[in-house]
């Protein structure tokens, strides 16, 4: 197994990985372009895009935003509101394994901004047998997740007319360097397809626990006849903003305050704090079909921006790899399977290339990894609990009350 000698990505990531003569993956190669694009001139040029969409005397909402109660949201609304001046119609699908945490954010976001919000929250029965239908066919319980995050934003833009989507950064090229930022790629069904939704479409669940067509229309993508009649395209803030998760993140909470806490198994306090089994149970199906979880993720990233050495990262990755996931027995009860059936479910799509490898993700990069006492002393991730946040932040939760007091 090939690893990067900046980062710490191996050759069978997931969304495809390639080194050059160096051994420098693609991912480190494209973010590179960070430190070298005229980040002016692409904001300028986003600033054109959007003209043409504000103000649309038609409609009351300018675009859609897709949003959670982690990762980015508040720094997208923040951009697309209050920099640019776009009134957004904010949406949002409803996981159903929600932490308070999260659920706090949401409500923090739409009355700090002030923007309407759509909420898609399907029958939780469906819910269970989607949940365990793409456990049997790809190995992850996340799957509708995906699937509902990324077709209902498109769903509302086509039955709205609303013509503009406008998403974060994109993931490939973020991670992998699928793209470069110059290629300003926009969502597409393929993308989503191949790599969200690992190669499985809703249609293809059709006939799985008894569901039916009409059952999965939810997760169906809008037809390309659909997409081009209303003229949605779906744009990556990424593209023409220098994105630095952390330092948004920061920023966001000295403006409208939400909330940030630990997480299991990783140094990250920042995103995915809204999902219940994102760091717990779904990181260790991870770790069991491609060998290495979310620290991984979060190291090699902080170790571009340079916060992190590449020592230091292998460091905090053997510290937090071993980390005993949280709710096991809640995922247990609400998707009617035990612990271990659902762990032979993802063993079922452990990466051939990782044979019977058994060491851990760091003894694989380096031996027998030497703890560093002040690791990440120049990447602290600060927790930050609102005067009004009750309860604890991974305590499971539906959506409730949408709205904060002023």
């Amino acid at each position: 197994m090939q690893y990067c000698k900046r980062c710490l990505y191996p050759e069978n990531h997931p969304l495809g990985i390639t080194f050059n003569a160096q051994g420098i993956c693609s991912g480190c190669q494209v973010h590179e372009e960070k430190d070298g694009l005229d980040w002016q001139a692409r904001e300028a040029k986003l600033a054109v895009i959007l003209t043409k969409y504000r103000g649309r005397n038609y409609s009351r909402h300018d675009c859609v935003v897709p949003i959670s109660g982690g990762r980015d949201s508040f720094f997208i609304v923040h951009l697309v509101k209050k920099v640019y001046g776009l009134n957004p119609l904010l949406v949002m699908y409803n996981r159903h394994y929600n932490t308070r945490a999260g659920i706090y954010n949401v409500a923090r976001l739409r009355t700090a901004l002030g923007c309407d919000i759509a909420t898609m929250t399907l029958d939780p029965r469906l819910i269970k047998r989607v949940m365990r239908a793409s456990l049997a066919e790809r190995g992850s319980f996340h799957w509708h997740a995906l699937a509902g995050a990324t077709a209902f934003p498109v769903q509302t833009a086509v039955r709205m007319h609303i013509p503009l989507v406008i998403w974060g950064a994109q993931q490939g090229l973020e991670q992998v360097g699928m793209y470069s930022h110059l290629d300003e790629v926009e969502m597409t069904r393929r993308y989503r397809k191949e790599h969200d939704l690992m190669g499985l479409e809703a249609e293809d669940l059709v006939g799985r626990q008894g569901m039916k067509e009409r059952d999965l229309m939810p997760f169906f993508y809008p037809s390309d006849q659909q997409i081009y009649k209303h003229g949605v395209r779906g744009i990556y803030l990424g593209n023409f903003h220098r994105w630095d998760s952390k330092t948004q993140h920061e920023n966001m909470v000295q403006l409208y305050g939400q909330y940030q806490g630990k997480l299991a198994r990783t140094f990250d306090h920042y995103n995915d704090i809204d999902d219940m089994h994102y760091t717990g149970m779904h990181d260790i199906l991870k770790v069991r079909k491609v060998g290495y979880g979310k620290i991984v993720d979060d190291a090699c990233r902080e170790i571009r921006y340079g916060r992190l050495s590449r020592d230091e990262g292998i460091a905090l990755v053997a510290a937090h790899e071993q980390a005993v996931p949280i709710n096991t027995t809640e995922l247990s009860q609400f998707i009617e399977m035990s612990t271990d059936d659902i762990l032979k479910c993802a063993d079922r799509f452990r990466d051939q290339r990782l044979g019977k490898e058994t060491s851990s993700y760091a003894q694989r990069l380096a031996g027998d990894v030497k703890p560093i006492a002040d690791a990440g002393k120049n990447c602290v991730f600060a927790s930050h609990v609102p005067d009004d946040f009750n309860g604890p932040e991974s305590a499971e939760q539906l959506l409730t009350r949408g709205y904060l007091c002023e």
